[in-house]
């Protein structure tokens, strides 16, 4: 079985060669591993730096020559990933790729097709402190999330997001920035795929640091919830945006329940 690791860059040269190594060196446990880092548009150096580590040590590197968001570099290497499940990682260092296998650990044993990595649920890496309004403002959008997917997620907005291959081939991306997060769990939801959840260490980072997401983001995130709730006993139709899966594999028959 083989995982593929999608992680989209944006500026991350004081990072990317660390949370590249690191990746690398994780044990999974037998699984074959891919690399995919897609290159959202990078100015500082970090195109550069890729260019050393593309086509080594089963890291592939994609370019986007514009800064078309996280969201459309998340579809991209989603769409050119190849593994059997997937999982998203980001270029900075606040997710810690050695608990990949804690957040595998559901769809390996057969019990979920996605899983989601809280910030919230405590681990025992434990997770820096800094900002107490982003914190409500992540814990009301994942509220207003769960009273249109009927889920009981603790933690929408994280990174650590894993899904099985079929998941993702029956769903189409069409949120270029951060709006990615409530579109793609609002899209699960209506997929009627078993979601988990799992406790995960968080080490976040100052806007000193690069922290990009700002409250424009939380605007768009409301309106995301809203706009891409599921509809009950709807059919799935064809949309324009990033197609993740092949075309064939969109539009699930009526009755399905998307559990094979």
């Amino acid at each position: 079985m083989k995982l593929s690791i999608v992680m989209p860059a944006f500026n991350e040269r004081r990072t990317i060669r660390e949370i590249i190594n690191r990746v690398l060196k994780v044990d999974l446990g037998g699984l074959e591993r891919e690399l995919v880092i897609v290159d959202d548009g990078s100015s500082d150096g970090t195109r550069e730096i890729l260019a050393e580590y593309d086509g080594k040590h089963g890291v592939r590197v994609m370019e986007q020559l514009e800064n078309m968001g996280k969201g459309a570099a998340v579809a991209r290497g989603l769409r050119e990933a190849t593994g059997d499940i997937m999982i998203i990682q980001d270029a900075d260092l606040e997710y810690d790729p050695d608990e990949y296998r804690i957040v595998l650990r559901p769809i390996l044993e057969g019990k979920a097709d996605v899983v989601y990595g809280s910030r919230f649920l405590g681990a025992t890496g434990g997770h820096r402190v800094l900002y107490f309004w982003h914190s409500i403002g992540n814990k009301v959008l994942t509220l207003l999330s769960n009273m249109f997917t009927d889920l009981n997620l603790s933690d929408m907005e994280t990174c650590f997001k894993a899904f099985r291959k079929e998941v993702l081939d029956s769903i189409t991306v069409e949120e270029d920035r951060f709006g990615f997060e409530p579109e793609i769990t609002a899209k699960v939801a209506a997929g009627g795929w078993r979601v988990f959840e799992v406790g995960i260490s968080y080490n976040g980072r100052t806007y000193a640091e690069g922290k990009k997401i700002g409250w424009r983001d939380g605007v768009r995130a409301i309106w995301c919830i809203v706009k891409y709730r599921p509809r009950p006993r709807s059919v799935p139709g064809r949309s324009i945006g990033w197609r993740i899966g092949a075309p064939e594999a969109v539009t699930r028959a009526p009755g399905s329940d998307g559990n094979e």
